[in-house]
């Protein structure tokens, strides 16, 4: 498996995420005020959000990047990856 500079940031980004989405279950239960949820909902949606765009350009740094120099992909190949992945930005 090959290691990904990116992953223990992304990993924190859902964790934090993963604490946000606790806090709301609690604050719903506890009937809390909808500004308050919808507060913490938008920060889960920026963790996520950070969090995809991390992995996505990482993919592209690490994974492209090296498949491009060791000519594991052909070029059109790695165009098709390459528009694949950043469809999710």
């Amino acid at each position: 498996m090959t290691t990904h500079r990116a992953h223990p940031d992304v990993l924190k980004r859902l964790k934090r995420a993963h604490g946000h989405l606790k806090s709301i279950i609690t604050m719903l239960e506890e009937e809390r005020g909808c500004l308050e949820i919808a507060h913490q909902l938008q920060a889960v949606e920026k963790a996520i959000s950070n969090a995809k765009k991390t992995l996505v350009h990482d993919h592209i740094d690490h994974c492209l990047e090296q498949t491009v120099r060791d000519g594991a992909l052909t070029f059109d190949d790695t165009i098709r990856e390459f528009r694949e992945i950043t469809k999710y930005l």
